[in-house]
């Protein structure tokens, strides 16, 4: 499998952060930027609006911005959710809230997402017998789709770009990550985490895990490290 990536390169990696929060301008993108790390920003375009020009910044320096939706519909068991549950939800509502969001971050920062997170990770609308996956929306509107609470790197020959496998960064202690990272390079696989604030008390990936990854990084040049949509776009053109 190791042949598979470009020339050098042994495995990949995509670092993302979701939820557009102020913590990753104040203390995540100087990190990033410092070690040259290209990443993808899933946002809320209500959250974009509050910092418009230091997100087209980040835009601008070749990170990513991708959609996660609107309003950030997840189970009404959450009850920070339940006024957007998943549960009420149909297809279309769901379809308006994805392109609702692309248009908006469109008019906001120029752009148009190319990806897709979705929200806690969840990927159904309605429920009983009248559940649905919302998977094939995003295969039809964006080139790859991000989960999350995953537990395991992509395999680039097989994963469903639509669906993709994503481990939960949000931790203070590195060498929870470096596992990670060992195995993803042992298997020439693509590994791709998912963490929301920076250097803060919840919910969380400390300033000293963000510098860490940042310098392996840097001592393993044969791991691939960019953006979700640059990857899947070279997956999209090798299986």
């Amino acid at each position: 499998m190791q042949q598979f990536w470009p020339q050098n390169k042994r495995a990949a990696l995509s670092l993302t952060f979701d939820d557009s929060r102020l913590s990753q301008l104040e203390n995540g993108i100087p990190i990033l930027d410092e070690y040259g790390i290209k990443s993808t920003f899933y946002v809320l375009p209500n959250a974009v609006k509050n910092h418009r020009e230091a997100w087209k910044s980040v835009a601008e320096n070749g990170h990513e911005i991708g959609n996660h939706t609107v309003t950030h519909p997840c189970s009404g068991s959450l009850n920070y959710t339940r006024p957007h549950a998943l549960e009420y939800y149909t297809l279309e509502r769901m379809e308006e809230e994805m392109l609702g969001a692309n248009e908006a971050l469109k008019v906001l920062l120029g752009i148009e997402p190319q990806t897709f997170a979705f929200p806690c990770g969840q990927t159904f609308v309605g429920c009983g017998e009248g559940t649905q996956s919302y998977v094939p929306l995003a295969a039809k509107y964006f080139l790859a789709g991000r989960g999350f609470h995953g537990d395991a790197a992509n395999n680039p020959l097989v994963c469903d770009l639509a669906q993709l496998i994503a481990v939960p960064a949000d931790v203070s202690d590195f060498s929870i990550l470096e596992k990670y990272l060992e195995k993803t390079l042992q298997d020439g696989r693509w590994l791709i985490l998912a963490a929301h604030d920076v250097e803060k008390e919840r919910q969380s990936i400390s300033t000293d895990a963000l510098r860490a990854m940042g310098e392996y990084t840097k001592i393993h040049p044969e791991l691939w490290t960019d953006t979700v949509g640059s990857i899947a776009a070279y997956i999209k053109l090798g299986q």
